[in-house]
């Protein structure tokens, strides 16, 4: 199957020089799986739910990596084009990976153990794919360390998934590594992008799950002053700044930001006036209906494709910097890295040693975008996907690919 809309635009491909025998296998996927998921849940009785796999280049794998989303709302074209995002992340990163996303069609409100049975049933559906190395899947929207001992609950086998429980072999800090590498990137941004020390700054962050929590954690910790937070249930707004801790334990008791001090909507968090601004929830959130009206003078992707092509070209004649998902958000794929090594060699780490290695890898890949992009008059996400594509199209000639 063939990807209708690639990341990779003409601008790009003329860059790295990309050839047409390179392209045409950039511009396919690998492999697809269509499942479906017959269980039984006891909140619904029986049920088939749909669920997919998709690998979409596996030059520098296998395994093909990511994670698995579930949602009722998610389809096999969002998962196609997860997959192709993961493809260049890791490239960008420079680990041994190829792309992949696996979705599960189903509520994520659903009661834990009934998304433990579709979890299960997944990986007995894939046991193949996951036993032989094909796939290495990890959390994403919708599922967490839970899950994922779920699915080593089936295989027995440690280096088959990733973000587990620390007691089965789970990294130190691999649950907020993705938080974490967004404040690490966004604290490089604005010593390099706005020339100022990130202490003071004011930011404002969409989503308050595992990523954008996190990365308000840190954020904060850094002295970055986190004036606004939204998520499905609604938002806070408070230009002294947010108590981070108390929000976390609000969201813990009520299940969402909503009700958290002074309300904010999520279409008002895209018009206020802050430094940084920082979607972590979604895709496709920042628009031609919306760009316009930002006031952030930098965008850091903490979700996966959040700002659509139009949004990215009105910020682009807006010279608003946009920090792209597959610099931003990678340090959940770097984490992951250490955790399948560690898997296979059974040796240990410390959460330091994890926060080490995530923000020496962001660091180097940040300034290696920084310094493309200065160096060819592109934006930075035009830079961060030469880069990625430049070493997929090497990894392709050294295979014989091409």
């Amino acid at each position: 199957m063939v990807c209708d809309k690639m990341l990779l635009d003409d601008e790009i491909i003329r860059l790295v020089g990309i050839n047409e025998r390179a392209l045409a296998i950039l511009k396919e996927n690998d492999r697809i799986i269509d499942l479906r998921l017959h269980a039984y849940l006891p909140s619904k009785g029986p049920v088939s739910v749909p669920a997919y796999v998709v690998y979409h280049n596996a030059a520098r794998g296998p395994p093909c990596k990511g994670g698995i989303r579930m949602s009722s709302d998610v389809k096999l074209d969002e998962t196609i084009q997860l997959a192709e995002i993961m493809t260049y992340k890791s490239a960008l990163m420079d680990l041994p990976f190829g792309g992949g996303k696996a979705s599960i069609v189903a509520d994520n409100r659903l009661p834990a153990q009934e998304k433990g049975i579709l979890v299960r049933e997944f990986a007995h559906k894939i046991r193949n794919e996951l036993t032989s190395g094909a796939f290495v899947p990890a959390p994403d929207l919708g599922t967490g360390p839970r899950e994922m001992a779920t699915i080593f609950g089936e295989t027995h086998m440690r280096e088959c998934v990733t973000g587990k429980p620390i007691g089965i072999g789970g990294l130190p800090g691999r649950r907020e590594a993705t938080g974490y590498g967004v404040a690490v990137v966004v604290e490089q941004a604005a010593k390099e992008l706005l020339n100022s020390e990130l202490s003071g700054l004011t930011v404002g962050v969409q989503g308050f799950g595992n990523v954008g929590s996190w990365t308000c954690t840190f954020l904060s910790s850094f002295g970055a002053k986190i004036i606004a937070v939204t998520d499905v249930t609604g938002g806070t707004i408070n230009r002294n700044g947010l108590d981070v801790e108390k929000l976390r334990e609000h969201v813990a008791k009520h299940g969402g930001v909503e009700g958290f001090g002074k309300h904010l909507s999520n279409e008002d968090l895209f018009t206020l006036d802050v430094d940084i601004l920082i979607p972590a929830a979604i895709g496709g959130v920042i628009t031609n209906e919306n760009a316009g009206e930002i006031k952030s003078r930098l965008i850091v992707e903490g979700a996966n494709a959040p700002t659509t092509k139009e949004g990215d070209e009105i910020l682009a004649r807006k010279k608003v910097p946009v920090l792209p998902d597959i610099l931003a958000n990678a340090g959940g794929v770097i984490a992951s890295y250490d955790e399948w090594m560690i898997a296979k060699s059974g040796t240990r780490t410390r959460q330091e040693e994890t926060y080490s290695t995530i923000k020496k890898a962001l660091v180097t890949a940040f300034k290696e975008a920084v310094d493309y992009s200065s160096a060819n008059g592109v934006s930075l996400r035009k830079a961060a996907l030469a880069l990625a594509a430049c070493r997929l199209v090497s990894t392709m000639e050294d295979r014989g690919w091409v």
